[in-house]
């Protein structure tokens, strides 16, 4: 039998970057780990924006939540030091922050060949923890996927026809809308538990095991004949 836990981010967000480490920890103490199907599915947390659109990440989230740049820089600090404890580079400055559709057709891609851990680590790498400007780059976006180990060609075929995989990245973003979650990251569990947010990796690990006492047939016990307990056996009748 097995778990399947789907994964709702988008590279934009940071806390998806850090909860995908606390799962990942759960996950590797979860005795079951080897029947665990992960599939991340697609979220952009600002579809309106335009294809290349790219901005610096301090100013916006300044922007976006009416506080200083001063209060924002320390917010990405504050994300920075969560990283390190975990053991995550995390870039404090420099990044940028823009459209993730044609990450998030990457990820469909990746997922259809069965690799997409590995694409999805090399786009949080390139957003959170290297220097250069991530969004709205296709040629980075194909050195960071050849660099992961994915065929050059086939990366550049996909990122120059802006249908391939669109309708895999829409189809997760309406099935998220149905189920609920308006912000990433969002974790179902067998499609009966969800998670919302970052959590301790406790959290994963204790959702981990409902759901696997889900799948695991209940003893049903028949008959009530005399037996030996803590307290002893119970004698036969004398009589």
């Amino acid at each position: 039998m097995t778990v399947q836990v789907e994964i709702w981010t988008d590279i934009n967000c940071p806390f998806c970057y850090l909860g995908k480490r606390r799962f990942e920890e759960a996950l590797h103490d979860f005795p079951h780990r080897d029947a665990v199907r992960v599939v991340h599915r697609s979220f952009e947390l600002d579809p309106t924006l335009p294809t290349g659109h790219s901005e610096a990440v301090v100013p916006h989230i300044a922007h976006k939540y009416g506080i200083s740049e001063a209060q924002a820089e320390a917010n990405e600090r504050g994300l920075g030091a969560q990283a390190e404890a975990m053991g995550l580079p995390y870039r404090t400055d420099g990044r940028d922050f823009g459209n993730s559709f044609d990450m998030h057709r990457l990820l469909q891609y990746a997922l259809a060949h069965g690799t997409q851990e590995q694409m999805l680590d090399a786009l949080y790498r390139g957003n959170f923890a290297e220097a250069q400007p991530l969004f709205g780059d296709s040629d980075r976006l194909v050195k960071l996927a050849v660099e992961a180990g994915f065929d050059e060609a086939e990366v550049r075929a996909v990122l120059a026809d802006p249908d391939a995989y669109a309708d895999a990245v829409r189809d997760d973003e309406r099935e998220a809308a149905r189920l609920g979650a308006t912000g990433v990251p969002f974790f179902v569990f067998d499609r009966k538990y969800g998670v919302s947010g970052a959590q301790p990796a406790e959290v994963f690990g204790q959702v981990l095991e409902r759901a696997w006492s889900d799948h695991a047939p209940a003893l049903e016990v028949v008959g009530d004949a005399d037996a030996c307990g803590p307290d002893g056996c119970a004698l036969p009748d004398q009589g």
